[in-house]
Order: structure tokens, then C-alpha cells, then sequence
């Protein structure tokens, strides 16, 4: 394969997003890959630990990717034996309600959404609170992604919501400004798993400027043409389709441009495991398991990962000179 290759975009047919109930059916999936109910196998192949040891899991990594049959693959779908929507609908990682996945969205299904704010400041020449009003003001659009989980799963999800290029030129940024460092809600009053200590809350996440200025770069309002479930982030939440899905940070309430690059929750916590680029690549192995192919909802087959999850053409000049195996 030839460097140009490597790097080719492959573009994401709406034939090819993963179905809604195959999308809310991920416990199915896992527990056909044995990722469920066997402890000792879920910690090994997932990133788990039976003793609540602190690594990005499901949808706090948040997990997506399409059906296509790229690279010649013929998918194999799984049993149409589905879960109840009881199961569908309470099967969900947000820690700052629970590490309990069965439990958040009942945990989230009175979260207050609304008054919303999302403060943007820093190195601006303008700096605004936005409020949820205005930020579903800015022209909503569809954008169909890949979305690869950093555990080696992936699916495809039509977005709604706009780039965050449009919204940082509204508040000016700065020659000085680097990084873009964006911060979760924390509400111990909402959200009981905050008071995890396990967890450095609240939840951050951070880009360089040049990757949030990327068109590919948004901020998701909804999510199959319906607004943002409680349970996947709402009411608005990053999208970077290039990067592993951890790095799509949820529930925003603070933009800030810095000069310096920030700290991040599971750089934080583990960063010999995950690092602050967290693209996609398959070239770089996880400390614990590889990274060269996946498994996509609704598929019984592994796929090869594609470097930058596909969009290496939009993408790859960001890290021109830069050893990845290094900035992973």
C-alpha cells in the first residue's frame, strides 16, 4: 500500500449508516462478542476492570461506524434477535451519572437540558455565553460519519448540528490561541457519579486549533434526526470523526481557547494508554490490543481500520512531519 493510499478518504453512503435499532442494540452486539457477563474477558478485550479501574468504555467513548461493505468486505449482519426497548434504552456510559451502563439512562432521563449556556472564552477578542436558543440558530446540517471506538468497535451516525469553526469565529480568536480546551457539566446534584473520586471532574477534553477549525469538526445537537438524548450527551457535544470516539466530549458548558495544550481526562488518568491526539491509526497498537481492524455494529466480520478512520484526506496534512507513534 502506497503512502497516498494509506491516507485515501473513503467516502460514507446514507445506505451505509447504521441502523437506529442496531445502533441502540449495541448490547446485543457486545454480548455476542462474549463482552458481556464474562468479567475476566470484558476487562481484557473492552478496557474494563471488575474493580471500576478508570478506562474509556461504550459510549464515553462513544462508538459508531457504518454497515458499507468497504474493502470488499460482505458483512455478515447479526440475528434480528433484538433486546427489549427496555434493554435498548438502558444500555449507556456516561460517568458522571454511573459506570453503571443499565442504569444511566434512567439515572439521565430528568437531567435538565434546559436553561442551557455554553460560556466561549479565553484568547478571544470577543468572548459570549451562548445559550442553547442561539447555538440551534446557527444553519443545522446532516453529517453522516464513521464514528471508531477506541476499543476496536465502530458504526456509522447521522449527525445534526453545525462546525465549531463557525461558532470560535464568532467570538474572535486570538493569534496566541493553540488549543481548544472544552469542559463537561458538573453537577453533583444531577449527576451522582461524580462524586467517583476514581474520576478528575469534571470531564475535559482539548484540540489543537488548526483540528477544531477542521470543517469534518462539529458540535452534534441530534442524533437520527431527533435532538441529543439525555444519555448520549445532551444537549450538545463535540463530533471528530478522524479521532477515537472518546475525544467527542458531551453535555459542553465551556469553550476555551489556551495558549498551552491542555490536560485531558484519560491522558490524565492513563497517559502511557491514551494519549491527547488519539487519532485513529492502525499502524499504532493500544498498550493492551490492536488497532489494525474492527468490528462494526450489525457485522459479524472484522474490518481493517482505515487510517484517520477514512478521512485522511481531509486530515492528514494536520500532522505532516509528526512521528504518530509518538503523538498517538
Amino acid at each position: 500500500m502506497t503512502s497516498s493510499d494509506r491516507i485515501k478518504s473513503v467516502p460514507v453512503k446514507p445506505s451505509e449508516i447504521t441502523p437506529k435499532h442496531l445502533y441502540n442494540n449495541r448490547r446485543a452486539f457486545l454480548k455476542s462478542m462474549g463482552f458481556l457477563g464474562a468479567g475476566a474477558l470484558l476487562a481484557a478485550a473492552c478496557g474494563l476492570s471488575t474493580d471500576d479501574r478508570p478506562v474509556p468504555t461504550l459510549d464515553n467513548l462513544m462508538v459508531t461506524n457504518p454497515t458499507s461493505t468497504a474493502n470488499g468486505a460482505n458483512p455478515d449482519l447479526l440475528p434480528d434477535q433484538l433486546n427489549t426497548i427496555e434493554e435498548i434504552a438502558n444500555f449507556n456510559n456516561f460517568y458522571e451519572f454511573t459506570t453503571n451502563k443499565t442504569k444511566v439512562a434512567q439515572l439521565a432521563k430528568d437531567f435538565k437540558t434546559s436553561p442551557w449556556e455554553v460560556e466561549v472564552g479565553g484568547l478571544v477578542g470577543k468572548p459570549k455565553t451562548f445559550g442553547l436558543e442561539e447555538l440551534l440558530k446557527f444553519d443545522q446540517e446532516e453529517r453522516i460519519y464513521r464514528m471508531r471506538c477506541v476499543e476496536g468497535w465502530s458504526m456509522v451516525i447521522p449527525w445534526e448540528g453545525f462546525p465549531l469553526s463557525r461558532l470560535l469565529n464568532e467570538v474572535e480568536p486570538l493569534s496566541s490561541a493553540k488549543y481548544v480546551r472544552f469542559v463537561t457539566l458538573l453537577d453533583h446534584d444531577q449527576m451522582p457519579g461524580t462524586g467517583n473520586r476514581l474520576y478528575p471532574w469534571p470531564y475535559q477534553e482539548g484540540l489543537r486549533m488548526d483540528e477544531a477549525m477542521n470543517d469534518l469538526t462539529i458540535l452534534a445537537t441530534g442524533i437520527y434526526g431527533e435532538p441529543m438524548p439525555n444519555q448520549n450527551g445532551a444537549p450538545i457535544r463535540l463530533v471528530v470523526p478522524w479521532k477515537y470516539g472518546f475525544k467527542s466530549i458531551k453535555s459542553i458548558v465551556m469553550i476555551e481557547l489556551v495558549e498551552e495544550q491542555p490536560e485531558t481526562m484519560w491522558s490524565t488518568i492513563a497517559p502511557q494508554e491514551y494519549g491527547f491526539y488519539s487519532n485513529v491509526n492502525p499502524e499504532v497498537s493500544h498498550p493492551r490490543w490492536s488497532q489494525a481492524s474492527e468490528r462494526r455494529i450489525g457485522e459479524n466480520k472484522r474490518r481493517p481500520t482505515l487510517m484517520f478512520n477514512g478521512y485522511g484526506e481531509e486530515v492528514a496534512h494536520l500532522y505532516e512531519g509528526m512521528d504518530l507513534s509518538v503523538y498517538y
